[in-house]
């Protein structure tokens, strides 16, 4: 069996490849985007991107132009990837020296960090950018409570997926005007002041190219600072599309890896496919599963995003070990919570 990568992803290396030559021709310089982090003792998960990016402008015009733009959605999709670039990450004394992917990607985990409980930042660098910081939570061993949170339709509204809908709001629209999901804010805030230190981990099909944005979107609102796992929306390996369901799986997973001791309040909403995950999960590991709190899109919202209006009792029987919260809005989940037989 071949272990060439599949022909769509090596069509978009060339094409990376070729495009970055160009840009470096012209002038354009090497830029490191850290990501939002996480990790334990043991180790931590450092997340980022090189691009290349161009010269800022310097006249008045320019300058507003340059700031229009990129309030913009479509700004955020915008970008060159260097491919396979040389990259350091500084821990403390320790360095680092790792190699971005094909999409220009970093995602590296190092051990033996040193870091204390607590938010922490190392430095990234790649061969001629500025050192750039990224953040990183660092929990504690004895933390045994976490939030597991969707993003699209639980805590902004998108109406994904139906596609332009979908296309008007992530690439046409002005960033401040995108709505949070009524109370959802407040929730977080209240479920982590009652267990301090505990992560909250946003998990999302959307591109990293939306990270900036949705970090904005975040701390406008009054959401906890958490690490934001996202996807790249190009080609895989092995096929043209990534799978979104298996991505949210996949992560779900692995997060009882990085942290054997939390258990987990899952929030999603019933708009695509999060009760399936989370009932899945619940099923294989109902150990690591507190809770499940399901936002109830308004069947509006519901026709928008699947074209019907669907309940949730199959996917409630499947994990009927597993306290179910559901409710229009985070006010409503967050009653449902408290309320539980064995309260959070």
């Amino acid at each position: 069996m071949s272990t060439r990568p599949f022909i769509a992803a090596r069509v978009e290396e060339f094409l990376d490849r070729r495009i970055e030559g160009v840009l470096r021709a012209v002038g354009w310089r090497e830029k490191v985007i850290c990501y939002t982090g996480y990790g334990s003792s043991e180790s931590i998960r450092v997340l980022g991107r090189v691009v290349l990016v161009p010269k800022r402008a310097r006249s008045g015009l320019g300058k507003a132009t340059e700031d229009l733009i990129k309030r913009r959605g479509f700004r955020n999709f915008v970008s060159a990837a260097c491919v396979r670039a040389t990259v350091t990450i500084t821990v403390g004394e320790q360095v680092v020296t790792v190699t971005t992917d094909r999409g220009g990607y970093i995602d590296e985990r190092i051990r033996h960090h040193g870091l204390p409980a607590g938010w922490q930042q190392v430095k990234v660098r790649s061969r001629t950018s500025k050192v750039a910081l990224a953040d990183v939570h660092v929990v504690a061993d004895d933390t045994t409570f976490g939030v597991v949170s969707d993003i699209d339709d639980t805590i902004i509204s998108t109406w994904l997926p139906r596609p332009m809908i979908a296309a008007w709001n992530s690439f046409i629209r002005d960033e401040s005007a995108r709505q949070s999901v009524p109370g959802m804010a407040r929730m977080y805030t209240s479920l982590l002041a009652e267990h301090p230190g505990a992560p909250i981990i946003y998990i999302s099909t959307g591109a990293w190219n939306t990270h900036g944005f949705l970090s904005r979107f975040l701390k406008r609102h009054g959401y906890p600072v958490g690490a934001m796992l996202l996807t790249d929306w190009g080609p895989t390996n092995t096929g043209w599309f990534r799978s979104g369901m298996a991505h949210k799986g996949d992560t779900l997973l692995q997060l009882t890896r990085d942290f054997p001791h939390i258990s987990w309040v899952l929030v999603g909403d019933d708009g695509q496919h999060d009760p399936v995950i989370y009932a899945n999960f619940a099923h294989v590991a109902p150990d690591r599963v507190r809770a499940i709190a399901i936002r109830q899109l308004t069947p509006a919202e519901q026709v928008l995003a699947h074209g019907t209006t669907t309940v949730l009792p199959e996917e409630q029987e499947a994990a009927a070990d597993t306290p179910w919260v559901v409710a229009p809005d985070g006010r409503g989940l967050l009653a449902g919570l408290r309320g539980l037989a064995d309260p959070l």
